[in-house]
């Protein structure tokens, strides 16, 4: 059996529980076997439900697994958080350019910007395009320089789905 000390690395800042850590590492590992992989992104939600990098990795499982309705409360989820974390309006729709530092490579700004990416994409994929657009579009207004690509997602909805420069 190969080590597995590197499971108990620990990385996302010293606030998650290390067994929810743990279960997060081992959906890599298990990766291949969906259901395993299902099971630990499961573990870390009972040990952690409400911490943001156990949201995360449940979004992007249930979407890399192509499972997108069960990524869309992780996809909201994450996106509240974020917005309580930059003291940002609980809706979305009502954030401003000026109320984060959102031109800046700053880590919570940018956190949020690609939570309503996410969430946004992830409405268009479930073919709620109006709703997918206007989260792109605030993304758009928020981020002068496009570096969430947020205007090519947009791009890539009008064209019908289709990435013309693909």
């Amino acid at each position: 059996m190969p080590n597995d000390a590197w499971l108990d690395r620990r990385y996302y800042g010293g606030d998650l529980p290390a067994a929810a850590e743990r279960a997060l590492h081992a959906v890599g590992q298990d990766w291949h076997d969906e259901a395993a992989a299902e099971r630990h992104i499961r573990e870390a939600l009972i040990l952690a439900p409400e911490h943001l990098a156990v949201q995360i990795a449940a979004y992007k499982f249930f979407f890399y697994r192509h499972r997108l309705a069960e990524a869309l409360p992780y996809a909201q989820a994450c996106l509240a958080e974020t917005l309580r974390r930059n003291a940002l309006p609980a809706d979305w729709r009502e954030v401003r350019p000026g109320q984060a530092a959102f031109a800046t490579l700053e880590q919570e700004p940018r956190m949020f910007l690609f939570a309503l990416v996410a969430y946004g994409y992830l409405l268009a994929r479930l073919g709620r395009d109006a709703e997918g657009r206007a989260a792109l579009t605030k993304v758009a207004e928020l981020d002068d320089e496009d570096r969430m690509g947020a205007r090519r997602l947009l791009a890539v909805l009008d064209g019908g789905g289709r990435d013309e420069d693909a």
